[in-house]
């Protein structure tokens, strides 16, 4: 005969939480959902960010999809770290992501409006026109309010990353009927922190002067004590052995080690602000300055008025 059971949980450390397979917390205790919703209701665009790997995309995938049960929303999803291959090839990098926002749409809608937009979109407008013009047609084509949740956007690179967030800014003012309702930016810094080499403008450009429509930058909360000594309640008694005395403990952390100040990812097109970091030994001078250059998205070392604002 067969054994009927259900399947084991485990603890996972990379990507989302799937609520069958892991133990976890439920995803918007990490949130001040009550602060989220206000800002989401009052058509604001806002930040959600904090380090990797603590449960950034769970809660975001996890709100998605309370707006959409709710019936007042339509909300979508997407990562756009698809478009950091691209680096400043903003064409091909908007190409992706509208492409990937589109496949987006029918997964967790069943609508298909996008599909139809995009295309033409980027022919008529160019790359640097065809996200507000999708964005602008989509909204107009959906009955209930659009609200869009844009993860990993400080993967883009360079002109992309600018192109991006400028073609947001410009189509707010036309919300709610013309263009997304609210949209959230989750990274792993504040946009206001985003220092973006542009090889176009051969110029540093902030973050906060390309996306100056946020209204609050939200850092998504620790763990609690309460919360890491919370016992995981399995669905099944054979989940039972794999839950470690005491609780979830700090196993349900994905990544528990702090976010160092001025911590940079490799191949990022965004710099942090520097927060005093210690000067490095005279003999790693040469090597310090060529890496603290703009990050991968123009000249090696880029002019010295740049790399006094970096």
């Amino acid at each position: 005969g067969t054994c009927d059971t259900a399947p084991m949980r485990d603890f996972n450390t990379a990507g989302p939480i799937i609520a069958e397979d892991h133990y976890h917390i439920p995803p918007l205790e990490r949130l001040d959902l009550e602060e989220v919703l206000r800002l989401i209701e009052r058509k604001r665009y806002f930040v959600l960010h904090a380090p990797r790997q603590t449960g950034k995309t769970t809660a975001l995938l996890a709100l998605m999809e309370r707006l959409n049960g709710g019936g007042h929303y339509r909300c979508v999803y997407i990562n756009v770290e698809i478009g950091q291959s691209a680096r400043e090839d903003v064409g091909a990098a908007m190409r992706a992501i509208l492409r990937t926002l589109a496949q987006e749409e029918e997964a967790a809608l069943g609508s298909a409006h996008l599909r139809g937009i995009w295309p033409d979109a980027l022919d008529a407008g160019g790359p640097h026109g065809a996200l507000q013009e999708s964005l602008a047609r989509w909204a107009e084509a959906e009955e209930k309010p659009l609200v869009l949740f844009i993860d990993e956007i400080d993967a883009l690179i360079g002109d992309t990353l600018i192109a991006v967030l400028r073609q947001l800014r410009a189509g707010y003012p036309k919300r709610p009927r013309r263009y997304p309702h609210s949209i959230v930016l989750c990274g792993v810094r504040d946009v206001r922190d985003y220092r973006i080499w542009s090889s176009a403008e051969n110029a540093v450009v902030l973050g906060g002067s390309a996306f100056n429509v946020k209204t609050r930058s939200l850092r998504l909360g620790d763990f609690s004590k309460a919360q890491n000594a919370r016992p995981a309640a399995p669905a099944h008694r054979s989940h039972r052995a794999a839950v470690p005395r005491g609780g979830v403990g700090r196993s349900l952390v994905q990544n528990p080690r702090p976010a160092v100040a001025g911590e940079r990812a490799r191949g990022r097109g965004v710099l942090p602000q520097p927060s005093g970091p210690r000067p490095p030994p005279a003999h790693h001078q040469g090597r310090h300055s060529r890496r603290c250059g703009a990050v991968g998205a123009g000249p090696r070392n880029p002019p010295r008025s740049a790399r006094a604002t970096a």
